[in-house]
């Protein structure tokens, strides 16, 4: 066999082999439908009195956290005036009711309970979607969170 067929046979195969393949083909799998999120609004009351030995820290913001969020999503609530209450809206928040997937783990960070056995973490007195919340997983511990599930029209459900 002469050189320049030698080389030039491999670039024919090469050819053959990819008029094999459709050229209409999609590339790849369909992409996963997206998860349905809202936003919601979080209360929170906070007890009247700050029982931290170092008040300094009694003036600091209420921070509002959730299970869905990453580091750095978590969301400052701001005082209602004339009021005990911390409020906010969380954006993002992912739709899972009917309960179709775990309910939510939320929870605030309370500057006026630093000095408490929960190291300022609480679930209690905290409204998510307008639903105050009543069910708990390790209260009483800096691991307490309320449980919460979310509709589409980002109101809160308590778990059954």
């Amino acid at each position: 066999m002469r050189p320049f067929v030698r080389r030039l046979l491999p670039l024919v195969a090469a050819a053959a082999a990819a008029a094999c393949f459709e050229r209409n083909a999609t590339e790849g799998p369909s992409a996963l439908p997206g998860t349905r999120t809202v936003s919601v609004r979080i209360e929170y009351r906070q007890p009247a009195d700050c029982v931290n030995a170092d008040r300094a820290n009694c003036i600091d913001p209420v921070f509002f956290l959730g299970s869905w969020m990453h580091a750095g999503e978590e969301v400052i609530l701001d005082s209602v005036p004339g009021s005990n209450v911390w409020a906010g809206t969380a954006h993002g928040v992912p739709v899972n009711w009917p309960p179709t997937d775990e309910p939510h783990y939320v929870r605030v960070y309370d500057p006026h309970l630093k000095d408490t056995a929960t190291a300022g973490v609480s679930a209690a007195r905290l409204s998510v979607g307008g639903q105050l919340l009543t069910t708990f997983d390790q209260p009483g511990t800096p691991q307490e969170s309320g449980l919460v599930y979310v509709d589409d029209d980002g109101v809160g459900r308590n778990p059954f």
